[in-house]
């Protein structure tokens, strides 16, 4: 069974790695604790030459933290933070905090706490395998970047609950929670972190007593040094909860000293812009008398998760990460530190030997490797970071290399209005991509590449490889679809039926549904960016590609909007041309399908069709859906085609009432047999180009 009273001790704050802090002050006594379990039977121990060191992330007294790349075993290539502590520089007590955070680490296993997959020793030194999570104040970071609501900010306190209340059934008291210490994953989960120094509690109440933690979120109880429990973290759990919802700190002097005096006696006023549910949560909190602190009972965090706040979150869901975050982060190339300092990331990173120890402190650390169970068996791909999108394009400590350093340039894939496409082979590997160059002068790629960064990790989305800026121009990197465009590998297959045409369209729609729910509309979905990656001509391999119409939906100030945002905050006029645009996009697909299944387009008949012309058709909205090649489409199939192309956008069809339709529901049912269709597709591609650019033209 796991030790009980577990108390966390601060590490004096460093910023310079957030979640890994590296100096310490501490007045209590330590306990030594044996560690000697948790070794996986069988596995691999590891050691220093496993890992390859890539960058310094931090630096501080007791030693520094490297970003390694693991370069043996199932999980070669995987990133991860190695924090390497000399033992010789460490005393007593601090060697034992190591070996606390260690066993802690291996005791601790929960989706929103950073995991610990080795630890290993020298002669000299102590090593922590930790997740490389970028790091960062989360919520300082993102409240640059998205405006939040309380439904929000509800979603990360629910998670923190959950991973508090998990290290607390291993009597464990954090006692150091902070935003530099809640960092996101890269779907947008949070990752409790930093478990820099811990203790056994030593009293008979499970009391610990040490002075740790950061005073503006320090406890009454911890301030004035009388002992505390688990409770200590509902109080600081309460300082996050406000500062989360207001931007400013509950409890801050002009010093440490007022702000202690403050957090003792000071009365706290609710600014009345907060709900009733959270102003009650936090007068819940904030009990200074811990005994009736929310979360101090017998219940435990169930107190907490009963309360009116949270009354809309099902706690079972968001435990399996079912729960759809409120944002999520720019995701960048694996081993990016743009979060990192500068004086740090720049150094040259080395793992010198360290001065042995005495004997006495060899002895200390008996047993303190570890693998972690599964690390055989599972080889994940790397965590990927947030990106500040303001700084994308220049970042003075990203890598100086050239485009043409890594890639040679090959022939011309296709030529736009701002950019041409060009095959490139990737000079170690030679492997294929393609290559998107953006003149910078006649248009900024920032929204188009940080769309890619965020939602590029979707199946059906291109997956953007890398990112050049030579200043006059940025190349965007991404993977080469070999499989063509969509409309031309159909219109040239020979054998075409309703139900393939009804499996291309899910594809397509399932993955314009996903970026609407996100705030994003594409706005150009043409055929020439609807393309297969591979000959298969499976749907799977379906890609969207070209974002540089697109558009996240923000608010006046530039910062984005969360859908829970959108839903309840956003001006009518802001959403009316969001709705119109995402309009835009089912009629755009509305003419796929169309085309799909006759092989022709519903508005262009021929090149020689005037622009007049055709918007004229558009504008009435009046198509055909009968004789000739129609005769051989299903009414479902027409029903569908109809309310994708009403030419009143608010009667249109949504993606998510598409893909509700019964000729989406219910494809596996459809005809098999083949459509009779108009055997022209060059004479198609030209009429769907004029049709796309009159209707921006008319917008």
């Amino acid at each position: 069974s796991p030790p009980t009273g577990y108390g966390m001790l601060l590490l004096c704050r460093d910023t310079s790695y957030p979640g890994f802090s590296l100096t310490s002050s501490d007045e209590g006594l330590v306990k030594e604790i044996s560690i000697t379990h948790h070794v996986k039977e069988g596995s691999e121990k590891a050691d220093t030459r496993q890992f390859e060191l890539c960058k310094v992330l931090g630096q501080g007294s007791f030693g520094k933290v490297f970003l390694v790349k693991k370069i043996t075993g199932p999980d070669a290539g995987q990133l991860y933070a190695m924090k390497v502590l000399k033992k010789a520089t460490l005393k007593v007590r601090d060697r034992m905090r190591t070996k606390m955070e260690r066993d802690i680490l291996v005791e601790v296993n929960h989706p929103f706490i950073v995991k610990l997959h080795y630890a290993f020793q020298t002669e000299g030194k102590l090593y922590l395998i930790l997740d490389f999570l970028r790091g960062g104040d989360l919520f300082t970071r993102l409240s640059k970047e998205v405006m939040f609501t309380e439904e929000d900010v509800k979603f990360y306190l629910a998670e923190l609950a959950l991973a508090l209340d998990h290290l607390h059934g291993l009597g464990i008291i954090y006692r150091d929670l902070k935003p530099e210490n809640i960092l996101l994953d890269n779907d947008g989960h949070i990752k409790l972190t930093d478990f820099g120094l811990s203790k056994e509690s030593i009293d008979h109440e499970n009391k610990a007593y040490s002075f740790c933690g950061t005073v503006e979120y320090m406890a009454p109880e911890v301030v004035n040094r009388r002992g505390h429990t688990h409770s200590a973290d509902w109080w600081s759990y309460g300082v996050l909860m406000f500062e989360m919802l207001t931007g400013t700190l509950p409890f801050q002097g002009k010093d440490r000293k007022e702000t202690m005096t403050m957090i003792l006696k000071a009365k706290l006023g609710m600014p009345p812009f907060l709900s009733p549910e959270a102003q009650s949560l936090l007068r819940n909190l904030f009990k200074r008398n811990a005994g009736n602190r929310l979360g101090a009972g017998p219940d435990g965090v169930e107190e907490i998760k009963r309360h009116s706040f949270f009354s809309t979150i099902d706690w079972n869901k968001l435990y399996r990460k079912e729960v759809t975050p409120p944002f999520k982060p720019v995701n960048q190339r694996p081993d990016d530190t743009i979060y990192f300092d500068l004086e740090f990331t720049a150094k040259t990173p080395r793992d010198s030997p360290g001065v042995p120890p005495s004997a006495n402190a060899h002895q200390l650390f008996r047993g303190f490797s570890f693998v972690a169970p599964g690390v055989e068996e599972e080889s994940q791909p790397p965590i990927q970071s947030h990106l500040n999108m303001s700084g994308i394009l220049q970042q003075p400590h990203r890598s100086m290399l050239q485009f043409t350093d890594v890639y040679d340039v090959k022939e011309d894939i296709g030529v736009g209005s701002y950019s041409i496409c060009k095959r490139c082979v990737h000079k170690n590997t030679g492997m294929d991509y393609a290559v998107k160059i953006i003149s910078k002068e006649r248009r900024d790629p920032t929204e188009e590449v940080e769309i890619l960064l965020r939602y590029g990790q979707h199946p059906n989305i291109i997956t953007l490889k890398d990112v050049f800026d030579d200043g006059r121009s940025v190349y965007l990197v991404t993977e080469l679809m070999k499989g063509g465009e969509l409309l031309d590998k159909i219109l040239r297959q020979k054998f075409f039926s309703e139900r393939e045409a009804s499996a291309v369209l899910h594809t397509i729609t399932k993955t314009v549904e996903y970026l609407h729910a996100q705030g994003v509309v594409h706005r150009d979905l043409k055929p020439s960016n609807i393309l297969y990656v591979d000959e298969s001509g499976n749907p799977e391999s379906i890609r969207i590609c070209d974002f540089g119409f697109a558009k996240q939906l923000r608010a006046e100030n530039g910062l984005l909007m969360t859908p829970c945002y959108t839903a309840n905050f956003v001006a009518p006029e802001v959403l009316k041309k969001q709705g119109y645009d995402a309009a835009c996009d089912i009629w755009s697909l509305g003419v796929l399908l169309y085309t799909m299944l006759t092989g022709f387009t519903p508005f262009a008949n021929g090149p020689e069709d005037t622009p007049e012309e055709i918007l004229v058709r558009i504008g009435s909205g009046k198509f055909s859906l009968s004789g000739g090649y129609w005769n051989s489409v299903s009414f479902e199939a027409k029903d569908l085609v109809s309310k994708m192309l009403h030419v009143d956008p608010h009667k249109r069809l949504t993606a998510a009432q598409v893909l509700r339709h019964p000729w989406i529901v219910n494809k596996d049912q459809l005809p098999k047999y083949q459509l009779n269709r108009q055997d022209a597709p060059h004479l198609v591609k030209v009429c769907f180009a004029i049709i796309v650019s009159n209707v921006k033209l008319a917008n």
